[in-house]
C-alpha cells in the first residue's frame, strides 16, 4: 500500500503550548477509518520537526496508531492563486527597473549632448590660416544649452518618478516581510502531511490527535495592575507578548505558555546491568537480523555483464530540486550531502565486530549514540513495533594509501569491540532505510543502510523561523528562561486567541492572578527627605510570577510602567510608585561630644536623631522610616543605642530584601491630617588608644 492511496483527512489546529523557544502544536482530525487503516492528515506546517510527530486516538480504547511518519507533497499553483502582496512586490520591482532604465537612458542622452563641441577641419601644409566661424560656434553652444535644459527638466521628472516607485517598492516589501508566512511559496504549494496507520478501527469513525513541535515561537510575560487608593485589594492581569513565525496562523486556538526549554534532552539514559561473577552474554538488539547467506552471489551475473555507462540520474535530480527551489523565490539550496559509504551512528564512529573465523560477510557493530530529541529522526512510532526487515551493518574496507618515503606508517586502527552489533535508532528506523543497488560498493549491494534525510527547503524554513528569537524585547521585559530560575511553570490562557505568523509581538491575555496588595510609604530621611509610595505585592498562588513590565493604574488613571521582579509562591515584593507629595518628612540631627571614664580616657559621641512626619492626605497611611546605626569591627569601640529610640532591626532577607548592616526601622500608622515625631539616637564610645590622629569624625 503506497502513501498516495491513503485516505486524506483535514485537520484543525486546536491548541498551542509556547515554550521559551519553540512550540508544541496539537491538531484534531476526524473521519472514517478505511479498511487498510492508512490515513493522511493534512494541514501541517513546513517547518515542523519530524522527530516530534506524535499521534493517538481519542475516545476509542480498542484503536491505536501503529505508525506515524511525515510526508511532503508539492504541486504548482494555479494561475488564479491569490497572492496579492507578492504580486504587488513583483509588479513594483518591474516598474522600478523600467523607471531606472528610463533614467539611465536620459543620463546617456545628457552625456551625448554635453559631449558636442566644434571640431575644426584638418589643415593641410600648404593651406593658409582660416578665420574662426564664431557664429557657428555660438549657434552650437545655444543649441547645446537649450537641449540640456530640456533634458535636465525631463531628468528631474524621471528621478522623482523613480524615487516614488522605489518608496512604494520598499513599503510593499516591508509589508510582505511582515505578512504572515502561512501562505504558499511563489508558483509552488507545499503540503506537509502525517501518514498514520491505524489498527483495530476499520469502518468506524474516530478522532485523532496529532502533536508536533515547531521552532520560531517566543514569549515574554507582561502585567497590568489596577489599584484604588485606600483599598487593600487589586487586580493583577497576566498578559503575554507572543511572536511566532512557524509558517501557520494560530487562529482561534487555546494558548498555553511554559518556561521550559523545548530543546532540552528528556530521554532517559540506557543503563546496562553489571553482573559480578559468571559472565553473561550480551543480548542481541531487537529488530536486527543476520544477513542472508549467499548475498554476494546474487550479483555475479551483473558483474560479468561488463561496465555500465555512468548514471546521471542523481545529478539530474539535484538540478531539478535546485530549479524548483529557485522558482519558489528563495535562494537555491545546496545539494544534499551524499550517503555515507559506511553506516554511521550519530553518537560516534561505527565499531566493527570481528568476523568469526575470518568470514567476509560478518556484520560490523555501530555504536548506539545518544542524540537530542529535536535532532533524532522519526524512529519511534507511537503505539506499535516496526516492520521486520532484513538488514545488515557492514562497512566497505577503506583503501590503504602507501606511506610516503621518510615518514613513519600511520598507527594501526584501534581493536574492534567484541559482542553482538548495537545498531542506533537511525539504523533501526526501517522506513528510512535504503536498499543499495548493484551500482553501489560491493559491501553495500543488496543491504539496507540509512538514507540521507537532508531537506534543504525544510532547513530554510526552520532557519527563517528561528530568526524570531532575535527580536528586540519590549521595554523592561525578561525572557522566561532567565526569570524562572531552576523551576518550570505553565500558564494556560482563559480564552482562545489569534496570533498570525508574521514575526511581530502580539499581546495575549492569560488571566487574572489573585495577589495580596497593600499600599505603604517608605522614606530614608538620612539620604533624601522624600516619602515614596510603594505597593506591597504578595504571591498567594502556587505558581511563580515571572519578572516583567507591569502597567500600574491607580484610580482608573495610568500612573507608570514599573519592573516587576520574580515572585516565588508566598514571596512579597515592593513596587515603587514614585514620590508621595502629600506626606512631608523632616530630619534633624544633634551630636554632643564628651569624655567619660576614671581619667577621661574614653570619648563619647552622643548622636540624636529627630524625624517629623506630616500626613496631608485624606486617608490614613502606613509609613516606614529607615535609619542606620554605625557598625564597628574594633573590639574596643562600643556603640550603644538609646533606650527611647523605639526603632527595631528588620528581619534578615535575601536578594532585593537584604538590608545593610545596622539598619533600623520605624513603622507607624499616621491618621489623615496628623503629625508624628520620632526620636532616636546612639552613643559611640571610643577609647583613647583607638582615636584617630588629628581628631575623630563627628558625623
Amino acid at each position: 500500500m503506497t502513501s498516495e492511496s491513503a485516505q486524506r483527512w483535514g485537520s484543525t489546529l486546536d491548541s498551542v503550548a509556547v515554550y521559551a523557544r519553540g512550540a508544541l502544536c496539537r491538531r484534531l482530525a476526524r473521519g472514517l477509518v478505511p479498511p487498510d487503516g492508512r490515513v493522511r492528515v493534512t494541514g501541517l506546517p513546513r517547518s515542523l520537526d519530524p522527530a516530534s510527530l506524535r499521534a493517538r486516538v481519542l475516545g476509542a480504547p480498542g484503536t491505536r496508531v501503529t505508525e506515524a511518519r511525515v510526508d511532503v507533497e508539492a504541486e504548482p499553483l494555479g494561475a488564479d492563486a491569490p497572492d496579492a502582496l507578492r504580486g504587488e512586490v513583483e509588479r513594483l520591482r518591474d516598474a522600478c527597473a523600467a523607471a531606472r532604465g528610463r533614467r539611465d537612458r536620459q543620463l546617456g542622452l545628457i552625456e551625448e549632448i554635453r559631449a558636442l563641441h566644434p571640431v575644426p577641419p584638418a589643415r593641410k601644409r600648404d593651406d593658409p590660416h582660416r578665420r574662426t566661424a564664431v557664429d557657428a560656434w555660438l549657434e552650437l553652444a545655444d543649441f547645446v544649452d537649450e537641449r540640456l535644459t530640456v533634458l535636465h527638466l525631463r531628468l528631474v521628472e524621471l528621478e522623482k518618478e523613480l524615487h516614488d516607485v522605489e518608496h512604494q517598492l520598499d513599503v510593499a516589501a516591508d509589508r510582505l516581510a511582515r505578512a504572515s508566512t502561512d501562505a504558499p511559496a511563489a508558483h509552488v504549494e507545499t503540503t506537509v502531511c502525517a501518514l498514520l496507520t491505524l489498527d483495530g478501527a476499520g469502518g468506524t469513525e474516530v478522532e485523532l490527535e496529532v502533536e508536533y513541535g515547531v521552532p520560531g515561537a517566543v514569549w515574554v510575560p507582561t502585567y497590568r495592575l489596577t489599584h484604588r487608593q485606600g483599598d487593600d485589594t487589586g487586580r493583577l492581569v497576566l498578559r503575554a507578548s507572543v511572536a511566532q513565525r512557524t509558517g501557520e496562523d494560530w487562529t482561534g486556538v487555546r494558548i498555553a505558555l511554559a518556561t521550559a526549554d523545548l530543546r532540552r534532552r528528556t530521554d532517559l539514559p540506557r543503563l546496562r546491568s553489571i553482573r559480578v561473577g559468571r559472565r553473561q552474554p550480551a543480548s542481541a538488539p531487537s529488530g536486527w537480523r543476520e544477513p542472508p547467506s549467499g548475498l554476494a552471489d546474487l550479483f555475479t551475473g551483473y558483474e560479468t555483464a561488463g561496465p555500465r555507462p555512468a548514471a546521471t540520474g542523481a545529478r539530474g535530480a539535484v538540478a531539478a530540486g535546485a530549479a524548483s527551489a529557485g522558482a519558489a523565490g528563495g535562494p537555491v539550496p545546496p545539494p544534499p550531502p551524499p550517503r555515507p559509504s559506511a553506516p554511521q551512528s550519530y553518537g560516534g564512529p561505527p565499531v566493527m565486530a570481528p568476523a568469526p573465523g575470518g568470514a567476509q560477510g560478518a556484520p560490523p557493530e555501530p555504536l548506539a549514540g545518544a542524540m537530542p530529541a529535536y535532532a533524532r529522526p522519526a524512529a519511534a512510532r507511537p503505539g506499535g513495533a516496526p516492520r521486520a526487515q532484513a538488514m545488515s551493518f557492514e562497512a566497505a574496507p577503506a583503501p590503504k594509501a602507501p606511506a610516503a618515503p621518510g615518514r613513519s606508517a600511520p598507527p594501526p586502527p584501534p581493536a574492534p569491540a567484541s559482542g553482538p552489533p548495537r545498531p542506533s535508532d537511525t539504523e533501526l528506523d526501517y522506513a528510512a532505510l535504503v536498499l543499495c543497488g548493484p551500482d553501489d560498493q560491493p559491501g553495500h549491494r543488496g543491504r539496507l543502510f540509512p538514507g540521507s534525510s537532508y531537506d534543504p527547503v525544510a532547513a530554510e524554513h526552520r532557519r527563517r523561523a528561528e530568526a524570531v528569537a532575535e527580536l528586540p524585547l519590549p521595554g523592561q521585559a525578561v525572557r522566561p528562561r532567565e526569570s524562572a530560575g531552576s523551576f518550570d511553570h505553565r500558564f494556560d490562557a482563559a480564552a482562545r486567541a489569534d496570533i498570525p505568523s508574521d514575526g511581530t509581538w502580539h499581546t495575549v491575555t492569560v488571566g487574572e492572578i489573585p495577589v495580596g496588595l497593600r499600599t505603604e510609604y517608605l522614606c530614608v530621611p538620612s539620604v533624601e527627605q522624600t516619602v515614596y509610595a510603594t505597593l506591597v505585592l504578595s504571591n498567594a498562588t502556587d505558581q511563580a510570577l515571572l519578572a516583567g513590565p507591569v502597567e500600574v493604574t491607580v484610580d482608573d488613571d495610568f500612573l507608570l510602567t514599573a519592573a516587576l521582579p520574580t515572585l516565588a509562591p508566598g514571596a512579597v515584593r515592593r513596587v515603587g510608585l514614585g514620590p508621595a507629595e502629600g506626606i512631608r518628612v523632616t530630619r534633624r540631627t544633634n551630636v554632643h561630644e564628651a569624655t567619660s571614664g576614671l581619667r577621661g580616657n574614653t570619648t563619647v559621641l552622643d548622636h540624636r536623631v529627630h524625624v517629623e512626619l506630616a500626613n496631608r492626605l485624606a486617608r490614613p497611611v502606613t509609613v516606614e522610616v529607615r535609619e542606620r546605626v554605625p557598625v564597628t569591627s574594633e573590639p574596643g569601640v562600643r556603640i550603644d543605642e538609646r533606650a527611647e529610640a523605639g526603632w527595631t532591626a528588620p528581619e534578615e532577607g535575601t536578594g532585593p530584601d537584604r538590608h545593610a548592616p545596622g539598619t533600623r526601622v520605624w513603622r507607624l500608622d499616621l491618621p489623615a491630617g496628623a503629625t508624628a515625631a520620632l526620636d532616636g539616637g546612639y552613643e559611640i564610645r571610643i577609647p583613647t588608644g583607638k582615636a584617630l590622629a588629628g581628631g575623630n569624625r563627628r558625623s
